[in-house]
């Protein structure tokens, strides 16, 4: 959510740098819970394209029978596709770099993947597949992980979804070429669905692994729940996903708020944050039916890291699942064991103890140990642009 965290230096001058306490963070909760009333997204065949009502706000259908409003919003209509990389970007350890090079460089892969001869080995039987965020691209959103998860013995794949131009409720961002990931939630994930697909018909797998990032994890939850992927997905790894929306520092709290109270805030926002920045608001239409029926689907191992320093997915632990039957679930704290980590909701993806988390999920007995090194806040990079 690149837009939001842009948002959210411009509305609090310099961005927290300290975590919010645990009980203000209940007592958010606690409020906006206690103020939502948007009603649950209409099911697949009960719109035709047309507006749809329901929350606070009416939105637009897709034109295939699903309803993607009553997010408390009303601006935009739907549309977006997704594409393949075409060539490849250098190696980054800083989010700032990576972000630069993306957005002049919006096509690009990051290193080491997208290898559609690879064949998965005995050791790491299952591709790995990377979904970036919002506001982000398959290039800034893993120049920094992407090669090592090659290295360590993976086939690993990834693509650029979501993208939306302005008149299709992409946001103001969408008019950068490098901003991805800002159509309707649900779009997003059918094109998961789609290159999944591919994924598995080029390597001969039976199942994936997924490692996302922000609105890409809840995405892909959404994936595993609505579009075939508890059948396709073995593991699923997020870093400041958006599992239970977010706060916004309070901003996306203050909304709902208002858009509780009749009046569509949210729906004027859209116009410049996009569809998927407004779905991911705590209480949205999408949230709700995300985890209407738990968390998690059986057969999915999960592992969820949420840093204490996200100024993005706030407060940070509404990342964190609770596993239903049939699924493990890893949450884990980022500083924990390693306070000098201040990543923040962009340089988690930046950041060496993010990247040993990811290699232990993936293989724990080959990486059985996780790193501890400093990773700012905002630049990443151990602080080196």
């Amino acid at each position: 959510m690149m837009v939001v965290s842009v948002l959210a230096v411009g509305f609090t001058g310099v961005a927290q740098a300290e975590p919010v306490a645990a009980a203000d963070e209940q007592a958010l909760a606690d409020y906006i819970a206690a103020g939502r009333t948007g009603a649950p997204i209409a099911d697949s065949g009960s719109a035709s394209g047309s507006a749809c009502d329901s929350g606070s706000g009416a939105g637009s259908g897709n034109g295939s029978g699903d309803c993607y409003g009553g997010s408390g919003s009303s601006s935009g209509s739907s549309g977006g596709y997704a594409s393949d990389t075409v060539g490849f970007g250098p190696e980054q350890s800083s989010w700032v770099a990576a972000f630069g090079y993306g957005l002049g460089n919006p096509d690009v892969a990051p290193p080491g993947t997208n290898d559609w001869n690879c064949k998965p080995t005995a050791e790491h039987p299952r591709p790995v597949v990377l979904v970036h965020g919002t506001w982000m691209n398959a290039y800034n959103g893993f120049a920094y992980m992407s090669k090592p998860i090659t290295d360590a013995g993976f086939c690993t794949f990834t693509f650029n979804y979501g993208r939306s131009s302005l008149i299709e409720g992409g946001g103001l961002g969408a008019v950068l070429p490098g901003v991805m990931g800002t159509g309707y939630i649900q779009d997003s994930a059918k094109q998961l669905a789609t290159f999944v697909d591919r994924v598995l018909a080029a390597t001969g797998s039976d199942e994936v692994d997924l490692v996302a990032h922000s609105q890409g994890g809840s995405m892909a939850n959404w994936y595993t729940k609505f579009e075939g992927g508890a059948a396709k997905v073995d593991k699923l790894v997020t870093f400041g996903a958006t599992h239970h929306g977010t706060s916004l520092i309070g901003i996306g709290a203050l909304g709902r708020a208002i858009n509780n109270l009749g009046i569509d805030i949210l729906g004027f926002i859209e116009i410049f944050v996009g569809h998927a920045g407004i779905q991911q608001t705590i209480g949205s239409d999408f949230v709700n039916k995300l985890n209407a029926n738990g968390d998690t689907v059986a057969g999915v191992d999960y592992t969820v890291v949420g840093t204490r320093y996200d100024e993005i997915t706030n407060p940070y632990d509404l990342t964190f699942l609770q596993a239903g039957p049939g699924a493990t679930v890893r949450n884990i704290t980022l500083q924990d064991g390693c306070e000098q980590d201040v990543s923040d909701h962009l340089t988690v993806m930046y950041s060496p103890r993010a990247l040993s988390i990811v290699l232990n999920s993936l293989d724990p007995q080959a990486n059985p140990s996780l790193v501890c090194t400093f990773n700012p806040w905002l630049i990443g990079g151990g602080g080196k642009l």
